[in-house]
């Protein structure tokens, strides 16, 4: 049966553990057109425009 051969220390264990893997939250950024929060590099949702001109038509 495999035993470990070496404690691990107490340190090395809560660095292990700590919240290092936490995903963050994601960026959001206002969109030059509306004004809107969307996410980088992507196609606006509210107005359907990406790098200033429109990709998507949206109905209103």
């Amino acid at each position: 049966m495999a035993v470990p051969k070496r404690r691990i220390s107490k340190a090395r264990r809560d660095t292990r553990r700590n919240n290092s893997y936490k995903i963050a939250a994601p960026a959001y950024v206002l969109c030059p057109r509306c004004h809107e929060p969307k996410l980088p590099h992507r196609v606006c949702p509210n107005c359907g425009y990406y790098k200033g001109r429109e990709v998507i038509k949206v109905e209103e």
